[in-house]
C-alpha cells in the first residue's frame, strides 16, 4: 500500500516538475513574440513620423495610413484588402447589380492585372476584352508595381470617357491598345432562352438578384415549352462568370440538388468551420444538366460546378476554371470603411479544394477562336451529291408529310451547324443533352 501511495505521489510530483519546465520556455517566447511586436509598431510610428516630418512635399496623414493598412493587407494574398468608405459603398451596390465602369472582374498577378473574365453585354466585353488577358498599361501609364486597388481606380471614370488599355494576350506576339468606352454596367444575373429543346441558363454573375432570377427564368421557359416533360434538359453556363455571393452559390447549387453537401469552409479554427447541405426540391426535376464553365468561371461558379459534378448531377464541359478556392469576409470599420479578409478556404462535397487547381471538366472542350477565311474554307470542303447531278432522278416514295418533316429534320440540322459556328462549346453541352435524351428515361 505504502509503495502504491508513494508511486501516485512521485508521479504527481514528476507531473508538476515536467508541468512547470514545459510551460516556463513557453512564457518567454510568448513574451518575447510581445515584445517583438511592440517593438516593430514602435518601428512603424518612428517612420510614420519621419515620412510627416522630413518628407520632400507635405503627405496626407489619413492617406498615409490607409496606403499602411492596404499594404498589410494585401501581403496576405490577392483577395484580402482595405476599402475605404467610397470602396465600401461600391462594393455594396456592386452586390446589388448596378454600378460604373468597364464591367470586368480583375486579379493581380506577377505586378500586372489579370482580367479573370468579362461581365456580358457590358463595355469590356464589347471591346473584346477575354479572360486571362493581361492589362500592362492604362491611357499609356504602367500599372506594374502598383497594388490592385489603385489600378483598378485608374480605370475608373466618368461614365462615357474614353480608357485606353494595353493589353497582353496569349497567343499574340504584340502588346495591343483597347479602346473602352466607360459606361453604367447594370449587370442582368440570370438570362434564360430554350434552344430546340433544351433550356439554357446563362448566370453571369452570383449577386442578391441570382436565385430569383433563376428560378423565375427557368419557370418561364419551362412553361414556354409546354411543360417539363417537353425538355430534354438544362445548360447552366457559368463561363466568365467571375463569382460573387456565396449564400446565392449554396442556393443555385441547391436548386439542381434533393439532399446532400453542397460546401464546407475551413478556417484557421477548426471550430469556425461551417458546412451547408441541400435542401429537398428540384428545380429541374431530375431532368438532365451540362454545367458550362472555363478560366473565367470563379469562387461561386467553382462551388456550383464542383457540387454538381460531386453528386454526380451534372456534366460539367468546357476548360479548367480559375481556381479561386477562398472565402472573403467584409468586415465593416470606423468611418464606413471596410476590411475585405481571407477567412477561410471552401471545399466541395467530396473534401476538393479547388484553390490554384481549380475544377477540371468532366470532358474538355476549347472554344475555337473564329477563322474569317473558314466559311470560304467550308465552301471549298462541300461535296456533290446525288441531287446536284444533272438529270438525276427525284424521290417520288415520300409523302408530302414525311417530305414536310424531312425538311424540318434538315433546318434543325443546320441551326445546330450554325450554333457550333456561334458557340461550340455551347452545342456541345446541347448535343449532351439530345444524346441523352435519344436514349430514353432510365428503368
Amino acid at each position: 500500500m505504502k509503495k502504491f501511495v508513494m508511486a501516485a505521489v512521485g508521479g504527481t510530483l514528476a507531473g508538476v516538475v515536467a508541468t512547470t519546465q514545459f510551460v516556463g520556455p513557453l512564457l518567454a517566447q510568448e513574451g518575447a513574440r510581445t515584445s517583438s511586436v511592440y517593438e516593430q509598431l514602435d518601428l512603424f510610428g518612428d517612420i510614420f513620423e519621419r515620412i510627416r516630418a522630413q518628407y520632400v512635399e507635405e503627405v496626407d496623414e489619413a492617406e498615409l495610413i490607409e496606403a499602411a493598412i492596404n499594404g498589410m493587407l494585401t501581403s496576405l494574398d490577392p483577395h484580402s484588402s482595405y476599402l475605404s468608405p467610397k470602396d465600401a459603398a461600391d462594393m455594396r451596390v456592386q452586390t446589388r447589380g448596378e454600378f460604373g465602369g468597364l464591367g470586368i472582374e480583375v486579379t493581380q498577378e506577377e505586378g500586372f492585372v489579370k482580367v479573370v473574365s468579362p461581365m456580358d453585354g457590358t463595355p469590356a466585353d464589347a471591346a473584346g476584352i477575354e479572360a486571362g488577358d493581361f492589362i500592362t498599361h492604362v491611357d499609356g501609364e504602367s500599372v506594374l508595381g502598383l497594388t490592385l486597388d489603385q489600378a483598378v481606380e485608374m480605370m475608373r471614370g466618368p461614365v462615357g470617357s474614353e480608357i485606353i488599355v494595353t493589353i497582353v494576350r496569349e497567343g499574340e506576339e504584340e502588346p495591343f491598345d483597347v479602346s473602352i468606352i466607360r459606361d453604367t454596367i447594370k449587370l442582368q444575373a440570370v438570362r434564360t432562352r430554350t434552344e430546340g429543346d433544351t433550356v439554357v441558363l446563362r448566370v453571369t454573375t452570383f449577386n442578391d438578384q441570382t436565385y430569383a432570377n433563376l428560378e423565375e427564368g427557368l419557370a418561364k421557359q419551362v412553361e414556354e415549352l409546354g411543360g417539363i416533360e417537353n425538355v430534354n434538359g438544362f445548360v447552366l453556363d457559368l463561363r466568365n462568370n467571375p463569382g460573387g455571393l456565396l449564400t446565392q452559390a449554396i442556393r443555385v447549387s441547391d436548386a439542381f440538388l434533393e439532399k446532400g453537401e453542397i460546401v464546407s469552409t475551413r478556417g484557421r479554427n477548426p471550430a469556425d468551420g461551417d458546412r451547408f447541405n441541400a435542401t429537398e426540391g428540384d428545380l429541374a426535376q431530375g431532368k438532365p444538366v451540362v454545367v458550362l464553365i472555363n478560366g473565367g468561371s470563379a469562387s461561386a461558379s467553382e462551388i456550383v460546378a464542383g457540387a454538381l459534378q460531386d453528386h454526380r448531377r451534372a456534366i460539367v464541359v468546357g476548360t479548367k476554371s480559375f481556381g479561386k478556392g477562398s472565402v472573403q469576409t467584409v468586415m465593416p470599420l470606423r468611418q464606413d470603411g471596410a476590411m475585405r479578409l481571407t477567412t477561410a478556404r471552401y471545399y466541395t462535397p467530396s473534401g476538393r479544394s479547388i484553390q490554384a487547381l481549380g475544377v477540371s471538366p468532366d470532358i474538355i472542350v476549347e472554344q475555337p477562336r473564329r477563322d474569317p477565311n473558314a466559311e470560304e474554307a467550308e465552301e471549298e470542303r462541300r461535296t456533290r451529291s446525288e441531287a446536284d447531278l444533272r438529270g438525276s432522278l427525284n424521290n417520288d416514295s415520300l409523302s408530302e408529310d414525311e417530305l414536310r418533316q424531312i425538311e424540318e429534320d434538315r433546318a434543325r440540322a443546320e441551326e445546330a451547324a450554325k450554333r457550333r459556328e456561334d458557340d461550340y462549346q455551347l452545342a456541345y453541352a446541347i448535343d449532351i443533352l439530345k444524346g441523352l435524351s435519344a436514349l430514353g428515361p432510365k428503368d
